[in-house]
């Protein structure tokens, strides 16, 4: 797994490659949002673009890191996820926790505006 690290404003940009799924992968994502979560202060957008694989455990590290991200005020949003992972993601319905755009200006623009109460 790859990641790229962008800043756009006060949005964190990951973009992502590979697959985030048990063992070393999982490892590295979580670090890396562990990382963002301490070091910065903006938004999170994570690029699921070039994301071909994403298991339970990956799942749990986005849960929780979206629930660690909320209780400090700060919003998270996935763009452009392929098919099979919005499927995956409607099936443990997790589609109604985390917000998905299919572009990257509309994600942008909801994680410009006010954040969330917490």
């Amino acid at each position: 797994m790859i990641i790229y690290r962008e800043k756009r404003g006060e949005t964190v940009i990951l973009r992502i490659q590979g697959v985030v799924k048990l063992g070393e992968s999982a490892r590295q994502f979580s670090d890396f949002l562990e990382k963002i979560l301490n070091e910065d202060h903006g938004p999170v957008l994570l690029d699921f673009e070039k994301i071909d694989t994403l298991d339970s455990t990956g799942l749990g590290e986005l849960i929780g890191y979206l629930q660690r991200f909320e209780e400090r005020g700060r919003k998270m949003a996935i763009v452009r996820p392929k098919e099979r992972i919005i499927a995956l993601l409607r099936l443990t319905r997790l589609d109604t926790l985390f917000r998905i755009f299919p572009d990257e200006a509309g994600a942008i623009s909801y994680l410009a505006g006010p954040a969330a109460a917490g």
